[in-house]
């Protein structure tokens, strides 16, 4: 009986050692974007680095709205970590723009990633040759409170161009390749490294064009939002693309609430930079994440377990 009685007792001591370990697992929700953008791919792959490399972690890559809905989520505590835009992120944290009157700043960056691009698409045989040619035209900006969204309506002020000058489309990347494809709108504004997915598929069916943002425009823009930065798409970044293409870009960034635990953040950053190999081999833009990078266009406050990280790197002082 004796005998039996221990038996029994190491069993229980057993399976409630087995339930600690279970609920030692930290369950994290990163928040990334539309399934035809960058975002949800490059956060997926993420997600796996993170469950193979982080002891007692399981991350879990969702589809979202992207950057501005995101930076709710995570102040509402619905996700862990997010994939965002720089720009984006220093207007929710200084409550501006579509976050006006409304600061939100439960949320700290962990590291910039990669450039997002502007992409003004259009047909290649439209009559639209420039910014100040869209006036009249059926154009989708973006999905509402987008990164996408926010940057094309800055952009077409400089031209002195409202939402009351064209026919405004609020749709996400996916709608807004489905929507030109079937000529419902002239044109579209993507914000999203390149080359991107929605862009190419309308580009094995229909020849496209890259608007232009000349010099100027860039110096204006650059005046009044430090955040954004030059870039030139290159030639053949899509199909029937036969000549680069200057544009203007923002960050995209990888953030985290900011009440995760610090060592939690500190090894999920030294995961992500130690395994970049493994993040190019999931997805192409993990080919452009660099350590040196990684506080590019940063303008919000880092996580203190990501700043830990890049001082142990000498990437801080």
């Amino acid at each position: 009986m004796r005998r039996a009685l221990v038996v029994l007792l190491g069993v229980c001591l057993l399976s409630l050692m087995s339930a600690q370990v279970y609920s030692a697992t930290v369950n994290l929700v990163i928040a990334t974007g539309g399934t035809a953008g960058t975002y949800y791919p490059l956060g997926g792959a993420m997600a796996q680095i993170f469950n193979d490399k982080v002891k007692g972690v399981n991350v879990t890559a969702q589809s979202t709205g992207a950057s501005a809905e995101n930076l709710r989520l995570i102040e509402r505590r619905e996700a862990d970590l997010a994939l965002v835009q720089n720009d984006t992120a220093d207007y929710a944290y200084n409550g501006t723009e579509v976050f006006k009157g409304q600061k939100l700043q439960g949320f700290r960056v962990i590291a910039a990633l990669y450039p997002e691009t502007l992409q003004i698409v259009v047909s290649g045989d439209s009559n639209i040759k420039s910014v100040p040619d869209l006036k009249g035209k059926r154009v989708s900006v973006g999905a509402p409170g987008s990164g996408t969204e926010v940057c094309a309506r800055q952009l077409l002020a400089f031209y002195g161009i409202t939402y009351k000058d064209i026919s405004p489309h609020f749709l996400s990347f996916a709608e807004s390749a489905d929507q030109f494809k079937d000529k419902h709108i002239d044109a579209f504004f993507v914000l999203a490294g390149t080359p991107t997915a929605a862009l190419q598929d309308v580009a094995a069916m229909h020849k496209i064009r890259l608007l232009n943002i000349p010099d100027d425009v860039y110096g204006k823009l650059k005046a009044k939002y430090p955040f954004f930065t030059h870039i030139t798409i290159p030639a053949g970044t899509y199909m029937h693309q036969a000549d680069p293409v200057k544009s203007v870009a923002v960050q995209a960034i990888l953030i985290a609430r900011s009440d995760l635990d610090e060592d939690l953040v500190y090894n999920l950053t030294k995961a992500l930079f130690e395994n970049l190999g493994d993040l190019a081999a999931a997805h192409a833009k993990g080919k452009e994440v660099r350590l040196a990078n990684a506080l590019n266009g940063v303008s919000t406050p880092l996580h203190p377990g990501a700043e830990r990280y890049y001082r142990e790197k000498g990437i801080l002082k």
